[in-house]
């Protein structure tokens, strides 16, 4: 049964790379587009793959207790107020996604406070309020991990079956880049090669920020063979989920753009509970954050756009849904020699 799975991708392959090679075109002229238009067919399982019609990003948010270590510019309050912003319409996120025609949903994974506020684009998927601090012990309990997981799925469960056809992970949350830092180095990555800043703090703001991602390794010595162990000890529910997220998006086979450090710390989770969910994964942009690189080039991921940005939200995840868009219609709507009658070069 394997076997014939694989005979059949790679039929599907041979036949979409030769769809490529007839247009118009020096072979390989179009670079990465035609990667990407290679991807999204073998995704859709169809040669000429059709555009997205519903375009979603959710914003997954939620309080790290460690912030109380000194390792942000911004106090944990603004997490909640940036809520307030997406849902209004008034963030980086809600600009780019107009422009791009997707809708930004916001998602309350562990927002330290309540949002007393009836809105369809709010998701009330809170697991607690606020992480714990890290630095003293676990972040969360290995329910509450679990818990994480689950409505991770569940969200992404319901979008897909309402609809959604193209979904970006976005993130919101002071102190994320610290616990993406403390996943990433749980899972054996360099501390040196990782750590970097989110917001823009000073230089001794960045050694309290590494001195409290070592100290959590030390005192909670997170398990790397057990993804959830690293999710209860050292990550965060926004995190959590947004690999719950991943996990089923990739499961029913729907494409998932990820944004940057902190979701893909998500992506990182969810790959380590199982690999093939990279086969459904698109990296937006390649964040200036220092450690995103490097966690992308381990997974084999090549980011969309190189914009030196670092907001966060689902920005660059977003912007890439247009380059994406652009390669699918490459494909689909550009003339064949054959159909535009033009004689094909030696290179053909």
């Amino acid at each position: 049964m394997e076997t014939g799975k694989k005979i059949n991708k790679e039929t599907l392959r041979n036949d979409i790379l030769r769809r490529l090679n007839n247009l118009t075109k020096p072979v390989g002229s179009l670079g990465y587009l035609e990667y990407l238009a290679l991807r999204m067919g073998l995704i859709q399982g169809k040669v000429i793959p059709d555009l997205p019609e519903d375009k979603r990003v959710y914003v997954f948010a939620g309080d790290h207790g460690v912030v109380k270590q000194g390792v942000s510019a911004y106090p944990k309050e603004v997490t909640k107020q940036m809520v307030y912003n997406f849902l209004n319409g008034g963030a980086a996120i809600n600009v780019f996604s107009r422009h791009v025609g997707a809708t930004v949903y916001v998602v309350d994974a562990g927002v330290d406070g309540d949002f007393p506020i009836e809105s369809p684009y709010l998701i009330r998927a809170k697991v607690g309020f606020g992480t714990n601090d890290f630095t003293e012990g676990p972040a969360m309990t290995r329910e509450q991990a679990l818990l994480c997981i689950e409505y991770g799925r569940k969200i992404a469960r319901e979008a897909i079956e309402d609809g959604a056809d193209l979904l970006a992970v976005g993130d919101m949350g002071i102190g994320n880049t610290t616990t993406a830092t403390a996943i990433a180095v749980a899972f054996g990555y360099d501390i040196n090669e990782i750590i970097d800043i989110g917001t823009p703090i000073s230089t001794e703001e960045l050694k309290s920020k590494k001195r409290a991602v070592l100290k959590a390794i030390e005192v909670n010595k997170p398990n790397p063979s057990d993804p959830i162990d690293v999710l209860q000890k050292v990550g965060s529910f926004c995190i959590g989920e947004m690999a719950g997220f991943i996990l089923q998006a990739a499961e029913m086979g729907v494409p998932i753009i990820i944004d940057g450090f902190p979701t893909t710390a998500g992506l990182l989770l969810a790959w380590e509970i199982n690999s093939e969910v990279r086969e459904y994964v698109f990296a937006g942009h390649k964040s200036k954050v220092k450690g995103h690189k490097v966690i992308l080039d381990t997974l084999g991921l090549r980011p969309i756009l190189d914009l030196d940005m670092r907001l966060g939200e689902g920005t660059g995840a977003v912007l890439s849904m247009s380059i994406i868009e652009a390669a699918i219609k490459m494909i689909r709507e550009m003339a064949t020699f054959d159909s535009a009658g033009v004689s094909k070069g030696t290179d053909q």
